[in-house]
């Protein structure tokens, strides 16, 4: 049986009293939430009607039901979608109509953004609010026996964050996600009942995954609803072996909180990725937590698991090399093949740029319902990942941008990233993005967003200066806008899409 949840009901079986989950002021051993899932998970099979192969869609904040819907859908034998809180109603509507759910389970401060665009849907699914006594009356059925799955069956559906065009999902089955498991085990850490799993990030993505492999290990889940620097720093002083998830904008805003608070004693391993954290930023990090970082490289389509950088290649005297060791993304991770191509598919030398493609167990299935999507991205049995990088002779990989992202000025590849890190050097740049805009004689050229730190404002003359001696002159931004804050989506990330469309509306007018 490949059933994700009986992997987990063999978890509590052998430790029924362990805490599991701690959420909202209340707690659930692993036999308490083992048999509310299967409780949960008659009364999707007899009462909701759901047949194997179902979708069911989670719509929520961070909450405890999430874990309980997520194992009871399993155990049925049902595909989750979940998604983020953060979405408007209409997008969480186009997830849950393209995935062709047949249930929605959401919270009373969302239904009424959904409710009303369900309700323009031909066939809108059922509505549950977590709490309400439908929900309550799935839960009070006698607990059934988990249904066997291939492991080839799907389990999750993980929608893009549609920064353009419209969200794809990428169809993950129970083997990619134990794959991703086994791989966590392996290259990150050991999980055991006496480790703690903080949750702040959404629960939709990321977190929610690396969930999963903290239950299967015997971990016992923190939920947070939603991301408070704060209330993080204390729980790393109040639960022990504590591992969090944290995009590289949550370990900043860590940074800025701890202030000149020295010991996070329950901190174990703080693992980031999903954008990237630049050097300097790294840097500060590892003087105010050690080197408990672990950076992991992966996308919805190889959920969370490409290439990582252990907390021991954080470690470092800050020579040339161990800069460039940080710049990087890691080696491969265990199981895991990772090449960088030309567009022909030819693998390229150690340094030479290329698009990034891999391949193992973790790999998506495809995307649903979207074939043309599908066949780009999956080659005999390749994922592209649409992103830029390099290898070095050791296999470590340096990623340069989205190919979407890159800049061609004069037929010569610019890559964002590296001005980036250059322009955050300056102490007066707290935050900066850079893009290309059209330029009628060299194609394009770079354009950087420049966030101002509180209280300073450097000069587009100091900038021209720190690049001119750092990169060559030809990749220095030939203007610099200053902006009180970058434009964000939903999971944290830069709309370089919404920079792009300022710069052109500017050139219309």
């Amino acid at each position: 049986m490949a059933n994700l949840a009986a992997f987990f009901l063999n978890r509590a079986r052998q430790q029924p009293r362990a805490p599991a989950l701690s959420a909202d002021g209340s707690r659930s051993s692993f036999g308490e939430l083992a048999d509310r899932a299967l409780r949960i998970a008659t009364g999707l099979r007899t009462e909701a009607g759901l047949a194997r192969g179902d979708r069911v869609v989670l719509w929520m904040e961070n909450r405890a039901e999430f874990f309980e819907l997520l194992f009871a859908c399993w155990a049925a034998g049902l595909c989750v979608v979940p998604v983020n809180a953060k979405l408007h109603g209409r997008e969480a509507a186009h997830i849950v109509s393209d995935s062709g759910a047949k249930r929605v389970f959401t919270s009373d401060s969302l239904v009424d953004a959904l409710g009303p665009e369900l309700a323009t849907l031909a066939s809108p699914p059922a509505l549950d609010v977590v709490g309400s006594k439908s929900c309550v009356r799935l839960a009070q059925a006698a607990p059934i026996d988990c249904v066997s799955v291939a492991g080839t069956d799907l389990a999750w559906i993980f929608y893009t964050s549609g920064t353009t065009g419209k969200p794809k999902g990428a169809m993950l089955s129970h083997r990619n996600l134990l794959t991703m498991a086994y791989a966590y085990y392996a290259d990150i850490e050991q999980v055991g009942p006496h480790d703690t799993m903080l949750h702040a990030a959404p629960l939709s993505h990321g977190a929610g995954l690396y969930g999963l492999v903290h239950l299967l290990g015997g971990g016992h889940q923190v939920v947070h609803d939603g991301f408070e620097a704060q209330q993080v720093l204390e729980a790393f002083v109040r639960y022990r072996n504590v591992s969090l998830f944290a995009a590289p904008t949550m370990v900043t805003r860590l940074i800025r909180a701890a202030g000149a608070q020295a010991t996070f004693p329950g901190l174990r391993t703080l693992c980031y990725g999903g954008g990237p954290m630049y050097v300097s930023d790294l840097l500060e990090a590892i003087d105010r937590f050690g080197p408990r970082f672990y950076q992991l490289y992966g996308q919805g389509e190889s959920p969370m698991t490409i290439t990582g950088l252990s907390s021991r290649e954080h470690e470092g005297d800050r020579s040339a090399g161990h800069l460039a060791r940080l710049a990087s993304c890691g080696a491969a991770r265990t199981g895991i093949e990772v090449r960088v191509v030309d567009e022909a598919g030819v693998g390229l030398a150690p340094g030479e740029v290329g698009e990034v493609i891999t391949r193992s167990d973790c790999v998506m299935a495809g995307y649903w319902n979207n074939p043309v999507a599908s066949a780009d991205a999956l080659r005999d049995g390749w994922l592209w990942t649409g992103d830029v990088g390099s290898l070095d002779e050791h296999g470590y990989l340096t990623l340069r941008d989205r190919s979407k992202d890159m800049i061609i000025s004069g037929g010569t590849n610019i890559y964002p990233r590296e001005i980036e890190e250059v322009l955050l050097r300056h102490p007066a740049v707290a935050e900066c993005s850079v893009v290309g805009r059209a330029h009628a004689d060299w194609g394009e050229e770079a354009v950087a967003f420049v966030v101002a730190a509180p209280g300073t404002g450097p000069t587009p003359e100091e900038l021209d200066e720190l690049c001119l001696a750092s990169i060559a002159r030809f990749k220095r931004p030939r203007h610099y806008r200053f902006v009180d804050a970058l434009p964000r989506n939903n999971y944290g990330k830069v709309l370089k899409t919404r920079l792009r469309q300022i710069l052109s509306e500017d050139d219309t007018h």
